[in-house]
Parts: structure tokens; C-alpha cells; sequence
């Protein structure tokens, strides 16, 4: 049995990987929440159950290999790929780009899942899209755990969250706590400037 929303969001609050305060986002934007999902990929009883959803999801999907970004949706894309049994590879930046290294390769026509962390903007996962386009790979699904924008971001394929939110994110200049003097925190793995 698949868990549901608020059994996801009890493993989040019970890892204490929900977090509460003046975060920068790798989008750019401010938030007053932050999602730090390896607190809750640190323990590979939750990733199982949090990543079932994910592959539920596309268990009649035709799939040859998992695609992620790194840091954030190496566990998940991993965890979803043994789930469904399929190949997981990742990108990983180099000046300041995605890419395949590491002998990493997508073949022409390959049938690809890109699975990801946490969705704000669709940044990354809009990268990892790019590189699967240029091999000639063939997109059919992106998987994530958290949806931050509430279903706001559309990959143009069918696509599936664990938890979906709408958490409010601000644009540096309109943002609220900044006005307050509270110092901005930068907690995930990407360094972008604070």
C-alpha cells in the first residue's frame, strides 16, 4: 500500500527535515520553508516508502534507465530505479552546468524517468531534461518528492510528487523577511551566493 500525504509528511516532521526560518532556495528565491530531504533519505526505510510512490507511478512505464541531478535526487533516483528494477545514472555539475560524467551515457531512443528531490522552479530537473534531449533519449516521466510549487511546474510529461505544497517563495527583492533583518540561510548542497 502506497502511503499517503500525510503519512509523507509525518516521515518529514519526524526527521526534523522540514525546516522553519529564511532559506535561499537553489532557484533564487527566498522561502520561510525549506525541505532538506536528506534528513529523511538518511534512513533507507523512509526513502523506500517515499520513493514507492514514485515508482508505483510508473511501474507500467516502459523504462530503460533513471536520470538525476545531483546532490539532491541521486537517493531518490536510485531508490526508484531498484524499485522498478532499471538502470540509475546521474548528472552532476561542472561550471556551473548539468552533466553526464563518469563514463555516464544516454543512447539514442533510451526510455528515460528523471527523478529529483525537491521541485521549486524545475530548474535542475529542466537540465537533466536538456542532456536526455541531446542524446536522443527519449523522456517518458519526471518523478519527484516534493512539489513546492502545488502542480505550478509542468514538464510536458506525465509527472508525479510525493508531497505537494504550495509554499510561498519570494523574488530577493520582494522579500518579506529579508525587510525584517533576519539573515538569509543557505542549507542544501548547491552553492549559490547568499
Amino acid at each position: 500500500m502506497n502511503p499517503t500525504q500525510n503519512d509523507i509528511m509525518d516521515i518529514f516532521l519526524k526527521t526534523e527535515a522540514l525546516l522553519k526560518g529564511h532559506f535561499l532556495l537553489t532557484s533564487g528565491r527566498h522561502s520561510n520553508q525549506y525541505f532538506q530531504c536528506a534528513k529523511v533519505l538518511q534512513y533507507p526505510n523512509y526513502t523506500e516508502q517515499v520513493c514507492k510512490l514514485i515508482s508505483s507511478y510508473f511501474s507500467t512505464f516502459e523504462i530503460d534507465t533513471v536520470v538525476s541531478p545531483a546532490m539532491g535526487g541521486i537517493i531518490v533516483g536510485q531508490e526508484v530505479a531498484r524499485q522498478l528494477n532499471k538502470r540509475s545514472i546521474f548528472a552532476e555539475r561542472e561550471d556551473k552546468s548539468l552533466v553526464l560524467r563518469r563514463g555516464f551515457e544516454i543512447k539514442p531512443g533510451e526510455k528515460i524517468l528523471v527523478c529529483e528531490d525537491v521541485v521549486t522552479t524545475g530548474g535542475s530537473v529542466f537540465e537533466v531534461i536538456e542532456i536526455v534531449k541531446r542524446a536522443g533519449g527519449e523522456l517518458v516521466g519526471v518523478g519527484f518528492l516534493v512539489d513546492r510549487s502545488n502542480g505550478k511546474v509542468n514538464f510536458g510529461v506525465p509527472q508525479v510528487s510525493a508531497l505537494k505544497l504550495d509554499v510561498v517563495s519570494y523574488l530577493p527583492e520582494e522579500c518579506p523577511i529579508c525587510k525584517e533583518g533576519i539573515p538569509v540561510v543557505k542549507p542544501g548542497s548547491r552553492k549559490i551566493q547568499a
